[in-house]
């Protein structure tokens, strides 16, 4: 995040704007209307690249249910991705391919996808997101604001602190439980020697 990005305001404002289409159902084994990669391959020419069937395998649902949340937060990523300021940065194309697959995938892990376009919590998430997947932050932010602001607005952070607090909550019981067998046993030596 070294790098001045764009005003978030306007990354905001063009998922506000996201067509219809970009919200459509993705195109799994059966049913959905959208080739999910095919999107992915017009937004590696719009920046001046081409996706190889490899990468864009990624994009075609494999396992149809498990998939759908990941390939429909990808077409929303990918209208985001497709502003003039990123194709205007030059982004090298393994970077975008992995917001696209790896990052996204970690967002829809936690969240319905539809609600990083309606959802204005979501929506900041996904921008900051993948600004900072790219290594930018936003325009008129410290390193220091855009991680704090990341931080505060990813479901992923918040869900990985949760996790975080739920083994240490059971390591504590682990220990309390132990620390209670332990002086049962020497309750039960010092009777015994008696």
């Amino acid at each position: 995040m070294n790098r001045a990005g764009p005003a978030i305001e306007t990354l905001l404002r063009r998922l506000v704007d996201i067509p219809p289409d970009f919200l459509d159902e993705p195109r799994l084994e059966v049913g959905g209307r959208v080739h999910v990669a095919a999107l992915v391959n017009d937004l590696a020419y719009r920046h001046g690249k081409r996706a190889n069937a490899v990468a864009l395998s990624r994009f075609d649902a494999a396992q149809p249910q498990a998939e759908r949340n990941r390939l429909a937060l990808a077409m929303i990523a990918v209208w985001l991705l497709a502003d003039d300021w990123f194709v205007g940065a030059q982004l090298a194309h393994e970077d975008v391919l992995r917001v696209l697959d790896a990052g996204v995938a970690e967002m829809a892990a936690a969240t319905p996808a539809h609600k990083f376009a309606s959802d204005p919590d979501r929506r900041e998430e996904l921008v900051r997101s993948v600004l900072a997947r790219l290594g930018f932050r936003p325009a008129q932010e410290t390193v220091e604001q855009a991680t704090d602001r990341l931080s505060a607005v990813s479901s992923t952070e918040r869900r990985r602190l949760l996790d975080a607090s739920r083994s240490a909550q059971e390591r504590a019981r682990a220990v309390r439980e132990a620390l209670v067998r332990k002086a049962a046993e020497e309750s039960a030596d010092k009777f015994t020697r008696e």
